[in-house]
């Protein structure tokens, strides 16, 4: 059974930072993702990396948002900096193992308001 760790999400106001954590356990990983959903729209990628370290970012948030992650722990971070608006989702932790199969935490809220 692979099993999750979410946290770090919160209230932020506009131009501060969160720092995002996933835990995953229970088989092995070859990608770690980040994606977000916000109320009556369409899941989003947001970023992702390889086990092997190489990382992604959509366009939204490169240069402001930041993966990373420590193999020995299975563990996912996303630092999120000069939080905007438009950043408000629930962030979900998106983890693919060695076989290719899809695994997602429950997420956690982030919202970005004065």
């Amino acid at each position: 059974q692979v099993q999750f760790v979410e946290s770090g999400g919160g209230l932020v106001q506009p131009g501060g930072s969160l720092r995002l954590s996933c835990a995953a356990s229970g088989s092995i990983f070859r990608i770690y993702g980040w994606y977000r959903q916000s109320p009556g729209k369409q899941r989003e990628w947001v970023a992702d990396i390889t086990s092997t370290g190489n990382t992604n970012y959509a366009d939204s948030v490169k240069g402001r948002f930041t993966i990373s992650g420590d193999n020995a722990k299975n563990t996912v971070y996303l630092q999120m900096d000069n939080l905007k608006p438009e950043d408000t989702a629930v962030y979900y932790c998106k983890v693919v193992s060695i076989l290719y199969k899809e695994y997602w935490g429950q997420g956690t809220q982030v919202t970005v308001s004065s």
